[in-house]
């Protein structure tokens, strides 16, 4: 091989030489053919390529056009009758809306002229009236397959009441009504497990709005043996932590809340369990272990579906922003992405699921983040002030508590944090929380930490990080819209949400396309969709994104507004796979198709 690399290279010395001297010579006679080549061997099949897909929007329904705030939240799918079914709660009672996918025709949706579909193509099929046989308000719903059963969460209205699942047999043509089984304060998520032989309910427990009512989070669990629910539900408390708070503290648990004050004659004294506040539930794949997002509390607590009991709570942690970028203010002028050294997200997820590799457990997480601010009324601010209050607001009332403050209204470390602005063109806009950062108790704020990751995250069943999708979600929405990035839900101009928790992701599904297991991410401010191969939770990447709004600034706002919650719905022989998006604030139910390509 050298010897033919050394002939090749003194023949093409002479023809150099040869044509330096002779400029204007003839062509020569074309040579002969030379003798062809062995053929290389066949090349291999790619390994590991990132799926690539296309999401269509097919079906699509709004359920109250006249006020639809509110009117399409949680959805779910029944697969025997093919009926989507979505919560609505924009009239004067809650309902559940059955929506017939089959008899959408995907031809009857048309586009506006920024391509964003504004009509309806999915009939309402009938519409199941909750008061009926449930007092209260509808906040979730999850359902069996196997059972062809329907669970409803429904709270009081009183804000120290237990809330009741409400059950109905949904294999015949309508709903029927099956029982209450009694749980929690304020339950805010409920779900079947995978082999449906339990129901599991996130009681929230939120305070009331002067805090001096604020009832204990819990955790409920309904029983199911051979399809028929149990009459009364276990309901797990955390007061078994009520003395572990400063170990959950160094863990990175928060406990914004107002204890210490006397707020209408009332010294608040907030414990543990009263201040932990369970939001959203998945179960691992046999059934055995749930883990329930505690959003305010920036942490997760793992319970042991066997032995009936809360066996942890674990503290996510922070996230440093000075690894990222991220637009802090709203009144920078537009775009203006940098790093920030001190400065940490807490986590704080809405949205939970799980999915399993090499046979174990890993969790995902929507990190939307939540501060706590409660108004009661009163009569003036003399009133307020008299009660307690911490500010009085014309509009809002008097100020209980809030763990929220402007950065810019702080005293920052000038040493931690040389060379920021403290002001509304820079870091001083960021909403951040009160709580933590004065590290020295000299009264200045040497760490900031802020509401929300702007992300979403995987965890190992020990609640151990190990995937964070960084800056990567307000860098594509900001690669994508320009300025109009960081849209607010119900508002067209852009950079509004820069100062509060940005994209603000906070719906999620999961879903297997292909051979590929995708995450679903939902942005409730800017309205789109992220999509992620976590196939393997190490080697995760970006695949797509797809929206249904219109961004143009000062226009008119179109299209589906704020995903609040998805379903996801696996491929058959005959038809690709879709996800369903309840859209809060557009009131609308919309349907993807999701195919590879």
């Amino acid at each position: 091989m050298k010897s033919l690399t050394l002939r090749a290279s003194l023949l093409s010395t002479a023809i150099l030489l040869g044509l330096t001297a002779c400029d204007d010579g003839d062509d020569g006679a074309t040579g002969a053919q030379g003798v062809q080549g062995a053929a290389g061997q066949n090349g291999q099949d790619g390994k590991d390529a990132t799926t690539s897909i296309t999401a269509k929007l097919i079906a699509r329904s709004v359920l109250n056009a006249e006020s639809p705030e509110g009117a399409a939240e949680i959805v779910q799918y029944h697969n025997a009758s093919g009926m989507i079914y979505a919560i609505n709660s924009s009239g004067d009672e809650a309902t559940v809306e059955l929506l017939q996918l089959s008899e959408a025709s995907a031809s009857a949706l048309t586009a506006d002229g920024e391509g964003v579909v504004t009509n309806t193509n999915m009939p309402i099929a009938m519409t199941l009236s909750l008061s009926d046989n449930t007092p209260g308000d509808a906040n979730s719903i999850s359902i069996s397959d196997d059972l062809n059963m329907l669970a409803v969460a429904m709270a009081s209205d009183d804000v120290d009441g237990n809330g009741y699942i409400a059950f109905y047999d949904i294999s015949g043509a309508a709903p029927a009504f099956i029982k209450n089984v009694e749980v929690g304060v304020l339950p805010d998520m409920v779900t079947f497990t995978p082999d449906s032989t339990k129901v599991i309910v996130a009681n929230e427990g939120e305070p009331s709005d002067d805090y001096v009512t604020d009832p204990e989070g819990s955790i409920s669990i309904i029983s199911v043996t051979d399809g028929v629910v149990a009459d009364t539900a276990t309901t797990l408390s955390f007061t078994a932590f009520n003395d572990q708070k400063d170990a959950l503290s160094a863990q990175g648990v928060m406990f914004p809340n107002p204890s210490g004050r006397t707020i209408r004659g009332q010294l608040i004294n907030t414990t543990v369990a009263m201040d932990l506040e369970p939001e959203y539930v998945t179960v691992n794949h046999d059934s055995t272990v749930a883990y329930v997002s505690l959003q305010e509390n920036n942490a997760l607590a793992i319970v042991d579906l066997n032995a009936m009991e809360i066996v942890d709570v674990k503290g996510l942690g922070f996230k440093d922003w000075g690894m990222y970028t991220l637009d802090a203010s709203d009144k920078d002028s537009g775009l203006n992405l940098r790093s920030y050294d001190n400065l940490y997200g807490m986590y704080q997820p809405d949205t939970i699921a799980s999915f399993t590799w090499k046979d174990a457990t890993f969790i995902v997480t929507a990190n939307e983040g939540d501060g706590r601010e409660y108004f009661f009324d009163v009569a003036d601010e003399a009133e307020c002030t008299a009660a307690g209050g911490m500010d009085y607001d014309e509009d809002d009332g008097c100020l209980s508590y809030t763990d929220e403050s402007r950065a810019e209204d702080l005293s920052l470390d000038p040493t931690a944090f040389a060379g920021v602005n403290n002001d509304d063109d820079d870091l001083g806009r960021l909403k951040v929380s009160v709580e933590r950062g004065d590290t020295d108790n000299d009264g200045d704020y040497d760490k900031l930490f802020t509401y929300g990751a702007r992300s979403f995250s995987i965890w190992d069943a020990n609640g151990n990080l190990v995937f964070d999708s960084g800056d990567e979600i307000e860098r594509i929405t900001a690669a994508i819209y320009g300025e109009a990035f960081n849209n607010d839900e119900d508002v067209n101009e852009g950079d509004t949400r820069s100062d509060a928790k940005g994209p603000e992701p906070e719906a999620l599904a999961l879903g297997q396309v292909g051979d590929k297991m995708l995450a679903f991410v939902g942005l409730e401010r800017m309205g789109g969709i992220m999509v992620y191969d976590i196939t393997n939770p190490f080697n995760v990447s970006f695949v797509d994104y797809f929206n249904n709004r219109g961004v143009v600034e000062d226009a008119e706002i179109t299209g589906d507004l704020a995903p609040e919650g998805m379903k996801f719905i696996p491929a058959t022989d005959t038809a690709n796979a879709m996800l369903v998006v309840g859209n809060e604030i557009s009131g609308s139910v919309s349907v993807w198709e999701i195919s590879e390509n």
